[in-house]
């Protein structure tokens, strides 16, 4: 089964717990405060390789999680860093942000790594909030927790040729007469369910075919099978149009051309664009004299005077066809990456500092800076609480709660912590 587009769950590993600890030993009875941070999580790192032409290895497997990172441990000893999640991607993957339906990631070339979610950081052991003040302090941070997300992977297919035309022209078989590659071939509509690549040699020179499943009319809006895979021929360089000149299924092959390109132009601007080697398929079906006609109909028409006449069963034109692909290729460039979002996916919160008053009177305070000082809170240790207070009159909020009506004896809630405020 070929797939091409999935949504999947991506988290990174949570950081591991400080630790709280005491030195002992034969030596040292009453030693100061010796608990190590916790580990980091792991990342979630999307590499891209040639080994893999489709996603259906994420058919079944959507949720991917990096492991945590270790708890901290006595003797100041940070705890080990979590694995990353490696996820193995097609060359030509993108990943698309769902909220925006815009790109973070183009992994365009085999070996392209993007790091997707970062693991959480490591909370601080006890021996972090030693002080002059604070010589035995019994409380350590809990490690940050990251949210999962969902991000949407898209393959794009890299090839540098890509085969364009209506059902049964002769894309398939073209595509297995220039190239090592076997794609399925059968008359009727729609043969080609998914695109196939194959590689052709030529001169020494080798390039990849796309065989693009077949358009019709109405494809740019999502008619038959043409609009799913119209992202297929998006990085192409080159594409040879098939137009069956025979005329076999009962089309109008003037009319043809001009439907093709007209979806490829509704679809993206950039397409029509691309150049484009008109190649008339099937052409020992005709006399020579039918040929010719209908050839200088098409010519008066569209004003095309470079051309290739072929028929894959008599490989008619076919050695011409590979050696005009080359020379074109030479003069175009390879195309960039996609054009990626200016976002951060991945962004943690550390400063935003919100107030909002409940109806009942209480205030909550709640935002990313908050939510790193409540990691290092036991509210049943009096020292830990004191710190806290303290952060809390350091950083402003005291102050803002005081301007948003806060007085003695009203209630405050930050985070799962829920507390009586007295000045």
């Amino acid at each position: 089964m070929f797939l091409d587009r999935v949504k999947i769950t991506i988290k990174a590993g949570n950081g591991g717990k400080g630790a709280v600890s005491f030195l002992r030993n034969a030596q040292t009875a009453n030693g100061g405060p010796d608990g190590g941070d916790g580990g980091k999580g792991g990342n979630i790192v999307f590499v891209a390789t040639d080994e893999l032409n489709t996603l259906y290895s994420f058919r079944f497997k959507k949720k991917f999680v990096a492991e945590n990172g270790a708890d901290g441990a006595q003797k100041n000893q940070t705890g080990k860093s979590g694995k990353d999640e490696i996820i193995k991607v097609p060359t030509g993957t993108v990943l698309i942000n769902p909220e925006t339906n815009k790109i973070i990631a183009d992994l365009s070339e085999d070996g392209a790594r993007f790091v997707a979610l970062k693991g959480g950081y490591g909370g601080h052991g006890n021996n972090y909030y030693k002080s002059s003040v604070k010589q035995a302090p019994s409380f350590s941070q809990t490690g940050e927790v990251v949210k999962a997300k969902e991000v949407i992977l898209e393959l794009k297919t890299i090839a540098d040729v890509g085969l364009i035309g209506f059902p049964n022209v002769g894309k398939s078989t073209l595509l297995s007469v220039i190239s090592n590659a076997n794609p399925k071939i059968a008359n009727y509509p729609f043969t080609t369910i998914y695109p196939n690549l194959g590689v052709c040699e030529v001169l020494g020179e080798s390039f990849v075919v796309a065989d693009i499943p077949g358009l019709i009319e109405g494809a740019s809006e999502g008619l038959g099978l043409g609009h799913y895979f119209l992202k297929h021929v998006e990085r192409v360089r080159l594409l040879v149009h098939l137009i069956d000149i025979a005329e076999c299924e009962g089309r109008n092959f003037i009319e043809d051309y001009k439907i093709i390109n007209d979806e490829l132009r509704k679809y993206s601007e950039t397409l029509v664009d691309v150049k484009q080697i008109v190649v008339f398929s099937k052409c020992d079906l005709l006399t020579n004299e039918e040929l010719e006609a209908k050839i200088k109909k098409f010519v008066e028409i569209y004003k095309i005077k470079d051309y290739i006449c072929l028929s894959s069963y008599t490989r008619e034109g076919v050695e011409q066809l590979k050696k005009k692909i080359l020379e074109n290729l030479k003069n175009i460039p390879k195309k960039p990456p996609l054009k990626v979002e200016e976002f951060d996916f991945d962004k943690k919160d550390v400063s935003s500092i919100e107030i909002k008053r409940h109806d009942d009177g209480s205030f909550e305070v709640y935002g990313g800076r908050i939510e790193n000082l409540a990691r290092g809170v036991i509210v049943s240790d009096p020292h830990s609480f004191a710190y806290f207070q303290t952060r809390l009159k350091e950083m402003g909020v005291i102050d803002m709660l005081k301007e948003k009506g806060m007085k003695n004896g009203d209630t405050v809630i930050i985070k799962d912590l829920t507390f009586e405020y007295q000045d």
